[in-house]
């Protein structure tokens, strides 16, 4: 029997742990596939650990991997992609966002010939009307200025092939958005939509500003256009300067009189400096991810696991 690996990323997730698997249990028969859970311990600082410790004792097919800190979600998917060992993979959150009956009509689906079957959703429902806002627009953003298009609503939670999850692999870049890899590795893929879930337990860790710094990772590792941008406000900027000092000298040659305006001279100065100093962060933040990459730390560092790695 071929076997199905799941990768459940876990950041203060005592409350939820238990009741994954108990819903998991219930798929297992209905899904021809022998069943890996690999679950990546992202740094907790509650009792994650030791309820995955003992669900690991209860089920063999449970295992864990558990950082030496929190590294961050991007950092246990790639851990749990790399210790899978199953010829399929899913991604899922140990919430229960991810409604497990789904995993049937999406292996049935990749029997029928497609490489990944994502899911995403139909509403947002129960989301803060900012977020949900926000959230939009950042798909309608990425997908006018970056050549991979990323489906709106679309989750993390998808079933792949080998082949899809060793394409992944060969992407060794540590600032790693996730969402933009699926995309950007192609093959065919399906999306099967579902209503808005609440967690089952627990309080999620993502703010508003931790998802929106995420959406800046997502544009800056996808798109080229901040830069772009910061090179024409540049271009903007020095012309309508050029403009304005031959508006005051010819009015001054005009009207015999100085130039006033001192207030309105501080004014254009320190709009001018904010917009090179806008300017100088974007490019300063490409730069920043430059540096990350060249000094090729590891994306995360593994203080116990159940599993031979």
């Amino acid at each position: 029997m071929k076997k199905l690996s799941i990768i459940i990323p876990c950041y203060n997730e005592q409350e939820t742990v238990e009741l994954f698997i108990h819903e998991m249990v219930k798929v297992e028969s209905k899904v021809p596939l022998e069943f890996e859970y690999i679950f990546v311990n992202d740094g907790s600082r509650d009792e994650t650990l030791r309820v995955l410790k003992e669900a690991a004792k209860l089920k063999e097919n449970v295992n864990y991997l558990s950082f030496s800190r929190n590294f961050g979600k991007e950092a246990a998917l790639i851990a749990g992609l790399q210790a899978a060992t199953g010829e399929f993979v899913t991604v899922m959150d140990v919430d229960l966002q991810d409604p497990p009956e789904l995993l049937p009509d999406m292996y049935q689906k990749i029997v029928e010939g497609y490489d990944i079957v994502g899911t995403r959703r139909s509403d947002r429902a129960g989301e803060p009307v900012i977020r949900s806002f926000f959230a939009k627009n950042f798909y309608k953003i990425i997908n006018s200025i970056s050549d991979v298009k990323m489906v709106d609503g679309a989750r993390d939670f998808r079933l792949m092939t080998r082949q899809v999850v060793d394409a992944i692999l060969e992407l060794n870049e540590v600032n790693r958005f996730s969402k933009g890899l699926f995309s950007w590795v192609g093959f065919d893929t399906y999306y099967i939509s579902y209503e808005n879930r609440e967690r089952s337990a627990g309080e999620t860790t993502w703010n508003f500003w931790s998802l929106f710094k995420y959406s800046l990772e997502g544009i800056i590792n996808f798109s080229e256009a901040p830069l772009t941008i910061a090179t024409f406000i540049g271009v903007l900027s020095c012309a309508l300067s050029i403009l304005s000092m031959l508006y005051f000298f010819l009015s001054n040659l005009i009207t015999q009189n100085p130039v006033p305006g001192w207030p309105s001279l501080i004014c254009i100065i320190l709009f001018l400096g904010g917009l090179q100093l806008f300017c100088l962060g974007i490019v300063g933040k490409y730069i920043g991810k430059i540096f990350l990459e060249v000094k090729k730390r590891p994306n995360y560092i593994v203080k116990e696991s159940s599993l031979d790695i």
